[in-house]
């Protein structure tokens, strides 16, 4: 089977990661077990999930002209990424996400530093490998007229254009519109479509929105009814990430033509498997791992 080109336009980070028993309430201090920077970002993440997978992957992104920039970029050109379309900016940051471990879940604070630079502008460097791929990915940690611009540019070329809208905040109807697949968690399809109407957003994007409930599965509409492909049920170490190998697995799996139901149960295999181990990427399996544990 041909590698599936996919393009992935998004954030890179450094993920600065404490692990803690309890939670720490406003005004409240306490004590970490341990403390990691690891490589993250949306984007970043879904490009070596995808890559690892066996997809052809390039990412469109910038960093800092700093350590964790360089850093950021080794990873994932070690990941088997394409880095062709990365640059570090002089006046700004790498961005930095800040995530603390505690009680079987994550809570994240993102400082979007060099990945507010990933503009328009800036993605139409890379016009003509967006019109080539066979996937474009895109997530909301970049500019909100860059997912507009792509888009636009996906939709003029016929190239069909993922959506994960996280974080959360409201899009464009003409974006909705142009998308070819969305992938929000259960919170983010509040923020897009209100909460008591998601069975009747489901409906209304027929075979496009598919609701992530974590360790429940995924939700869609496939035309006739209205769809609960269950997870598989594993030991959690850490979430992290979770959600960006779920929507690099069913990229790369519409990439190659794999019918809807049977993508998001790779997908589903993917991201149960990158929950056992410790960092947003450490976890993200082989394409021989998803495969095993889909036998049955």
């Amino acid at each position: 089977m041909k590698k599936p080109t996919i393009a992935v336009i998004g954030s890179s980070s450094m993920d600065l990661v404490v692990s803690s028993d309890k939670r720490p309430q406003a005004g409240e201090t306490v004590l970490g077990k341990a403390f990691d920077t690891v490589p993250g970002g949306k984007g970043a993440n879904q490009a070596v999930a995808a890559a690892r997978l066996g997809a052809d992957v390039y990412m469109i992104g910038c960093v800092g002209e700093d350590t964790y920039g360089e850093e950021i970029t080794a990873n994932l050109k070690n990941n088997g990424v394409h880095t062709d379309y990365v640059e570090p900016v002089t006046h700004e940051r790498s961005g930095t996400a800040h995530i603390i471990l505690a009680e079987g879940d994550n809570s994240i604070v993102v400082v979007k530093g060099a990945n507010d630079h990933v503009t328009p502008q800036y993605i139409e460097k890379a016009e003509e490998l967006l019109k080539n791929s066979d996937l474009v990915m895109i997530q909301q940690e970049v500019p909100e007229e860059t997912v507009v611009h792509a888009a636009e540019l996906c939709s003029r070329y016929g190239v069909p254009l993922l959506l994960n809208p996280a974080p959360a905040r409201p899009v464009p109807e003409e974006v909705l519109a142009q998308v070819s697949y969305i992938t929000p968690n259960e919170h983010e399809a509040e923020v897009l479509f209100g909460g008591p109407a998601l069975s009747e957003a489901l409906k209304v994007h027929q075979n496009k929105l598919f609701i992530t409930e974590g360790a429940a599965g995924v939700r869609w509409h496939n035309g006739r009814e209205e769809v609960l492909v269950p997870s598989f049920p594993v030991q959690a170490v850490d979430t992290t990430g979770a959600g960006d190998t779920f929507n690099a697995a069913f990229a790369v799996a519409v990439a190659e033509g794999k019918g809807m139901e049977e993508s998001l149960r790779f997908a589903n295999r993917a991201a149960s498997l990158s929950v056992t181990g410790f960092g947003a990427q450490g976890g993200m399996p082989s394409r021989e791992a998803v495969e095993e544990g889909l036998k049955p």
